[in-house]
């Protein structure tokens, strides 16, 4: 590398396209795969660390927890440019001009991304709704929201186009 590039572009990758959404959806159902190791880490320390006795004690306090865990998994991970599962789909997330986003960057994405779930939960919140029907409508908002990014210039979920990050086609950088 010469002296006058930039040591944050991000090499090597292909055109900076998109990558499918078929490839993203694939990339994000396993990216919550492996956040189920993620949340038994994060359960088992909070319970550990609060000598909670029943899984209901503490449930506010645990749910800010695994949400500030997931949060550093995720700022950390993205700073780096690739989770695990984008690392195995071949996805890297980028700034717009194509370089390695920041930490601050990250954490603003981390926080749009929650569009995903709280838009229905939301919703659904004021009413006594069964499991399965909450489920029906937050998997119903899941592929509206995906099918929304149909309509981003780019095919980029609109968080990241909030966010100012693009998910791109990514070479394998270590394997």
């Amino acid at each position: 590398m010469s002296s006058t590039e930039s040591p944050q572009v991000v090499a090597p990758s292909l055109p900076q396209n998109a990558p499918s959404l078929r490839r993203r959806m694939a990339c994000w159902l396993y990216e919550g795969i492996l956040l189920f190791g993620v949340v038994f880490l994060a359960g088992y320390l909070f319970s550990t660390l609060s000598q909670s006795r029943h899984a209901l004690d503490n449930r506010n306090a645990l749910q800010a927890f695994v949400f500030i865990i997931f949060g550093i998994y995720f700022v950390w991970f993205w700073a780096h440019g690739q989770t695990l599962a984008m690392k195995t789909w071949n996805i890297r997330l980028v700034d717009r001009q194509g370089r390695a986003v920041s930490q601050l960057r990250a954490l603003g994405r981390y926080v749009l991304s929650w569009v995903w779930f709280l838009p229905p939960l939301a919703a659904v919140a004021p009413f006594q709704l069964s499991v399965p029907e909450i489920m029906v409508l937050v998997l119903g908002w899941i592929v509206v929201w995906a099918l929304l990014s149909r309509f981003h210039p780019e095919r980029q979920f609109w968080h990241d186009a909030w966010a100012g990050t693009r998910l791109i086609t990514s070479l394998p950088l270590s394997r």
